[in-house]
């Protein structure tokens, strides 16, 4: 996991996102040390949106589900928004089956 940060564009008043990268399988004690990871993220003034990054994801599951959703959660209550970079059809159909497909929206694929 890695996260990135930019100041911007000189004279634009537009902060670049905060990106979480979630490469691998999650376990379940990755659940917890992911929202801890952004929150700590988060902390950074100015943050409204925060870009997870999945493409690296390794056979999403319901597990990986229960990690999105939590931080999707941990993002919304510092008044930033979730969205996925890269997400695999299989992670979506998973979001969809579960009633959370609405909860994370699917972002750009680019940096």
């Amino acid at each position: 996991m890695s996260s990135v940060r930019g100041p911007g564009l000189p004279g634009v008043n537009a902060m670049m996102p905060i990106v979480l990268v979630v490469a691998g399988r999650v376990t379940p004690g990755d659940v917890s040390r992911l929202c801890d990871e952004l929150d700590d993220l988060l902390r950074v003034p100015g943050a409204t949106e925060v870009i997870c990054d999945v493409t690296a994801l390794a056979g999403p599951d319901l597990t990986a589900v229960d990690a999105l959703a939590r931080l999707r959660l941990t993002a919304r209550r510092a008044g930033c928004r979730l969205l996925l970079r890269g997400p695999r059809q299989d992670l979506l159909a998973l979001l969809r089956l579960t009633g959370l497909g609405d909860v994370v929206q699917a972002g750009p694929a680019g940096p």
